[in-house]
């Protein structure tokens, strides 16, 4: 079965990055159809009703999408051909007898000139010939075409709630500290990690835990380490908003205390730099033994995920990792972003 993933324009790699570790995350069996323009459309083994429930786990995890579709069709982004498809449809598996339905168009970016509201009327009239009522403001079923470089038309089967990691900004958390990761960026990266429910997710510099709370949302047990006092304060301030369970430490990254092999998933930021406050002779001596800790603690066959501001792929690779994948994300005009998924073998 076809199920379409409606992406978020943020960034090229990372969103559809975040789909397929997610669908591994969840055990899904599916192969990739088709890759346009902020839509990802994957061939998924299995029941529906098993799949939709896979789908809304997934909801609840993705930062970088907006919808999951049960696709019933992919054509050209053109009305007539449009209408046709929907005309022809068999929507038997989106819809039942006696439920409401709305249909809503999104048009990506300038991939078509189609208006909107004229070609959601004209699928609507098709699904209210096929015998169903439609309901403006509180149907049971919304049927969607993602307009992108072809039509992708289906129903959703689960949405992202992007409202409740603008909820959880840095500035509304309890303790503030400029520089951050963005919740969506630091949900991500969990994912990336594909950490899961109750594995033991460890970050050495989690500064104000944003990324820990992100995992600790997930259900992650969630460790942080950081070598400032004050910071490990306010970590607590902002876990204890969100995470019911957590332990933090104050200490170096340099030398964890954590015995070997002890951690399901790392996601860290570590400083570059910035600090005056890094306990270390050197950042070469901060990257080349922290990362050696990091690959000390972690589990075998588990993924470390590292954001840095400059190439530390060689530290990765002298400390064990296997580099998976890079993937560059530009801030402003002075910051870029390198982000490292890194394996243990």
């Amino acid at each position: 079965m076809l199920y379409a993933f409606e992406l978020s324009g943020e960034h090229e790699e990372l969103p559809r990055a975040e789909v397929l570790a997610c669908l591994d995350i969840v055990g899904a069996v599916y192969s990739e159809h088709v890759f346009f323009d902020q839509c990802l459309v994957v061939d998924i083994d299995g029941s529906d009703e098993i799949i939709d429930k896979k789908m809304e786990l997934m909801a609840e995890r993705l930062s970088f999408s907006h919808h999951i579709v049960k696709v019933m069709g992919i054509c050209d982004s053109d009305v007539d051909t449009i209408i046709e498809m929907a005309e022809n449809s068999n929507i038997d598996d989106h819809i039942v007898a006696g439920e409401t339905y709305v249909v809503r168009a999104k048009r990506i970016k300038h991939h078509t000139r189609i208006h909107g509201a004229n070609l959601e009327g004209r699928v609507g009239g098709s699904i209210y010939r096929k015998g169903y009522s439609a309901d403006m403001k509180n149907p049971d079923v919304e049927f969607r075409l993602i307009l992108t470089e072809r039509c992708v038309f289906g129903s959703i089967v689960a949405s992202v709630d992007r409202s409740a990691y603008e909820a959880r900004s840095p500035q509304k958390k309890p303790f503030f500290y400029p520089g951050v990761l963005m919740p969506r960026m630091a949900r991500a990266l969990v994912n990336f990690s594909k950490a899961g429910e109750g594995d033991v997710f460890f970050d050495p510099f989690c500064g104000t835990a944003g990324i820990l709370v992100e995992a600790g949302l997930i259900g992650a047990d969630v460790i942080g380490l950081d070598v400032q006092e004050k910071i490990i304060g306010g970590a607590q301030m902002n876990l204890e908003a969100f995470v019911p369970e957590y332990s933090l430490f104050v200490g170096d990254a340099c030398r964890v205390p954590l015995v070997d092999g002890c951690v399901d998933a790392i996601v860290t930021d570590p400083p570059y730099g910035r600090s005056a406050a890094i306990k270390a002779e050197s950042l070469h001596h901060l990257y080349a033994h922290s990362f050696a800790e990091m690959y000390r603690v972690l589990k075998s066959g588990r993924m470390a995920v590292v954001v840095s501001e400059q190439p530390v792929d060689g530290f990765a690779c002298d400390a064990g990792f296997v580099v998976v994948e890079t993937y560059l994300q530009k801030v402003h005009k002075s910051l870029t972003r390198i982000i490292l998924v890194l394996f243990k073998e």
